[in-house]
């Protein structure tokens, strides 16, 4: 593992719970982003260590870091730890091996980034505060903990997605995830929450999937209350994983509440 210092910052280590659904993302490229996951509201954002932000050299090769608002890339990531915990990182910060975080060549620090390994569907919000991989066919290094919550601890490399998500709070940032099933989960209109009468029923709709075994899965793992349906829209018939009824608003709100701790972080109520 390399460390070398750049203008005014030293570069650290840089080298190599919820519910979930079943199934896992075909091919990987085509997984496409579900709100499984909600970034942290940054109120009070760290600022940029602006030393981290000047060109540097390392082993021959220079980086350019910049401000990339758009950045998303698909590429290996590796993993570092033991050997670097409790020392500094990039940003200044004490490397915990534990904690959701990360080394990026480019992007500003401290920052926030979203990766998912699409080997396994996993997702995780990660911090970064380092520097790093400085391999050439890597595009982030994850600690233990964050190779961990990924599912690429034991293969020690793999093929993820990352996209930035923007400035890091003063501290932590870090969020765990869980499998983003839908590469079969497809939009569906929800029906608008509607006014408690003495009638009303409400019922949480938890998701809409294309593949039927996904839903099914879904709906086994929400217990006894949930069912699935189907729709039409636009031609494509989707399955939708309804749990209730209620008779209740304010238990559907609880009971919505529970849905999305479980890791359906788009969970709605209907009425119906």
């Amino acid at each position: 593992m390399l460390e070398r210092l750049i203008p005014s910052v030293r570069i650290g280590a840089a080298a190599a719970s919820m519910l979930v659904l079943a199934a896992c993302a075909s091919g990987g490229r085509d997984l496409p982003r579900v709100g499984v996951l909600t970034p942290p509201v940054v109120s009070d954002p760290a600022p940029i260590v602006s030393g981290t932000m000047r060109p540097y050299q390392i082993r021959g090769r220079w980086y350019h870091p910049a401000h990339q608002p758009n950045y998303e890339e698909t590429g290996q990531a590796s993993w570092y730890g033991p050997g670097f915990h409790g020392r500094p990182t990039a940003t200044g910060e004490r490397f915990d091996e534990n904690a959701l975080t990360a080394a990026h060549k480019t992007l500003p620090l401290p920052g926030l980034v979203e990766v998912t390994n699409l080997a396994n569907g996993r997702s995780a919000i990660l911090r970064l505060n380092d520097r790093g991989p400085f391999v050439d066919d890597r595009i982030i290094d994850l600690s233990r903990g964050a190779a961990t919550e990924l599912g690429l601890l034991s293969a020690g490399v793999g093929q993820v997605r990352v996209r930035y998500l923007g400035p890091a709070p003063r501290q932590g940032g870090g969020v765990a995830g869980g499998v983003q099933t839908a590469s079969r989960v497809a939009p569906a209109p929800v029906s608008p929450p509607v006014a408690a009468t003495a009638t009303s029923i409400y019922w949480i709709q938890a998701g809409s999937f294309e593949d039927r075994n996904n839903a099914r899965a879904a709906a086994r793992r929400l217990g006894d209350r949930a069912r699935m349906d189907s729709v039409h829209v636009n031609g494509r018939r989707l399955w939708r994983v309804m749990v209730g009824p209620w008779g209740d608003p304010n238990q559907a709100e609880q009971a919505r509440r529970g849905v999305i701790a479980h890791g359906f972080a788009d969970a709605a109520i209907v009425g119906g």
